[in-house]
C-alpha cells in the first residue's frame, strides 16, 4: 500500500516542484515504485518529468471531475523511472467546477484508491496556496513534506502553514501529520541561513530532515531539459543531496 505525501508550502518559489520531481527520481533510483501527482495548474512537475503538458489528451482535471479513471491518465515520465499523473492549465477550472460539489475535498483520494497497491510512494506537488486543489492533496495524504528556504519571511509563513495543516487534520483528515521540514537552496556562507536553520532545529527537533539541499546551478538547469536534477546530472551536489533525502525518507517511513 502506497504512502502518500504532499509537498506543500503556501509561499511560492521555495522549491516545491524541484523537491517533488527530485525526490520521485531519488526514490525510483532506490528501487521504489513511485507515482508523482501534479496538482499545480502550472504543470511544472509534469514538464520536469519529461511529459509535455501541451500534448496531453487527458490530465488530472478529467480525473477530478469524474470524466476519466486515474488508470487511463497515468503515464510514465520520459527519461525517468517513475509514473506521472500529469496536469495542464485546464486544472485551474476544476476548482470552480467543484466548488458546489459534494465531497469536493476528497475527489483525489477516491480517484487514487484503485492504484494504491501499485506504488510504494505517491508524491503530490501542490500549488502555492491553501486552495481546493491543495485540500484535495492534504485530504488523501499521510503526511506533508515542507520545503523551505532558511530566510526570515519563510519562517514567518511557516506558522501559517502549520496552522492550516492542523485545521485540515482536525476537520478533514485525522491521519495527516507533518513528516518533516526540508531545508532547500541552502547557502552556508549566509549568516541568516545558519541562524534560521538553527531556529528550525531548536523548535521542530526531529521534524527537521537531516538532509540539507544546497543552492545548486545544475538543479536549476535541469527543468529546461525536462528532467529532474537527479537524472540530469547525478554527480552534482544538488542531485546527491536529493538522493540522500530519498534514503532518509525511506528510513523515516519504514
Amino acid at each position: 500500500m502506497a504512502k502518500i505525501f504532499c509537498v506543500a508550502n503556501q509561499k511560492g518559489g521555495v522549491g516545491k516542484t524541484t523537491t517533488t520531481v527530485n525526490l520521485a527520481a531519488g526514490l525510483a533510483d532506490k528501487g521504489q515504485r513511485v507515482l508523482l501527482v501534479d496538482l499545480d495548474p502550472q504543470g511544472n512537475a509534469t514538464m520536469g518529468s519529461g511529459v509535455d503538458k501541451r500534448d496531453l489528451e487527458m490530465s488530472v482535471y478529467e480525473v477530478l471531475i469524474d470524466q476519466a479513471p486515474v488508470s487511463e491518465v497515468i503515464c510514465r515520465g520520459v527519461g525517468v523511472s517513475y509514473d506521472v499523473l500529469p496536469t495542464n492549465r485546464d486544472l485551474a477550472g476544476a476548482e470552480i467546477e467543484l466548488v458546489d460539489s459534494e465531497g469536493r475535498e476528497t475527489r483525489l483520494s477516491k480517484a487514487l484508491a484503485p492504484v494504491l497497491d501499485q506504488y510504494d510512494f505517491i508524491l503530490i506537488d501542490c500549488p502555492p496556496s491553501l486552495s481546493l486543489l491543495t485540500l484535495n492533496g492534504l485530504c488523501c495524504a499521510h503526511g506533508v513534506i515542507i520545503p523551505m528556504q532558511c530566510e526570515y519571511y519563510a519562517l514567518e509563513g511557516l506558522s501559517d502553514l502549520v496552522n492550516s495543516i492542523k485545521q485540515v487534520c482536525a476537520n478533514l483528515n485525522a491521519n495527516l501529520s507533518i513528516i518533516g521540514l526540508l531545508r532547500v537552496m541552502f547557502d552556508p556562507r549566509i549568516t541568516l541561513s545558519n541562524q534560521v536553520s538553527a531556529q528550525l532545529e531548536a523548535h521542530f527537533g526531529s521534524k527537521v530532515f537531516k538532509t540539507v539541499i544546497p543552492r545548486n546551478v545544475r538543479l536549476a538547469e535541469a527543468p529546461s531539459y525536462g528532467l529532474p536534477g537527479v537524472v540530469f546530472d547525478r554527480s552534482s551536489k544538488g542531485a546527491q543531496a536529493y538522493i540522500s533525502f530519498a534514503e532518509e525518507m525511506i528510513a523515516r517511513v519504514k
